[in-house]
């Protein structure tokens, strides 16, 4: 498959490695300009981002949620059959705050009306160290699981399959409208779950409590924090 991504960071990246090694095709953008990309450590084709969304199967869109409404003009380019795959997750301390998304509006839904296109919504629920290094094949124990959500039944489809060929179980989360069972604040968010762990995580979860969990991590994140620490600080608090 032919993949654009939007975005070089830790997720973005990792993903465009993992891509590579499957023998898909890839190409990879800076939003800001093609000299940012100088450096990083991704797999694939640096383009222009006016190029990434040309010849393209799949969009993945892996940004600071702040910068999606900049982008809607790029993501317009692109062809109205090709999936778009949105990884972002809001931290009012970085995205600014958002009066939508404050007052309770899903952020998948909110991403989804920026772009003015149905999203699928995945890789959001895993930190990057996460999928770079404890993906397992298929039918292995302890297989850490993702969701993945969406209205679109065979594009979720086609990303689960893509999920799973990257090394990680999935979980069908629901739709858009049913994705805040997976941002930060709930059980179910980078705490690196089995299938059936996940299941039950993505019940638990409690919309009203999220956003003050979520802030509670924030508060309490060590400075020195390995990536074991950040899981189980998760694990702690948002089981809480």
């Amino acid at each position: 498959m032919k993949f654009g991504i939007m975005g070089a960071g830790p997720i973005g990246s990792n993903i465009s490695k993992k891509l590579v090694e499957k023998g898909h095709d890839v190409k990879i953008a800076d939003v800001r300009n093609i000299q940012r990309l100088e450096g990083k450590d991704f797999a694939g084709t640096a383009v222009e981002v006016e190029d990434v969304t040309t010849d393209i199967d799949v969009l993945i869109i892996s940004l600071p949620l702040h910068v999606i409404p900049d982008i809607r003009g790029i993501v317009n380019n692109a062809d109205e059959d090709i999936i778009v795959i949105d990884t972002s997750n809001y931290y009012p301390f970085r995205d600014g705050e958002i009066t939508e998304l404050e007052q309770g509006k899903v952020e998948s839904i909110w991403v989804a009306e920026q772009l003015g296109r149905p999203i699928i919504k995945a890789f959001s629920n895993m930190v990057a160290h996460t999928l770079e290094s404890k993906g397992k094949p298929e039918g292995a124990e302890d297989r850490i699981a993702m969701t993945v959500a969406g209205d679109d039944l065979s594009q979720k489809k086609i990303v689960m399959d893509l999920v799973d060929e990257l090394g990680f179980d999935t979980v069908d989360s629901g739709s858009l409208e049913e994705s805040w069972r997976q941002q930060p604040g709930t059980p179910a968010y980078c705490t690196e779950l089995t299938k059936e762990e996940l299941t039950e995580a993505l019940e638990k979860a409690d919309k009203e409590r999220a956003p003050l969990l979520r802030d509670k991590v924030i508060e309490n994140f060590p400075a020195d924090a390995t990536h074991d620490d950040v899981v189980e600080l998760n694990r702690k608090v948002y089981k809480s």
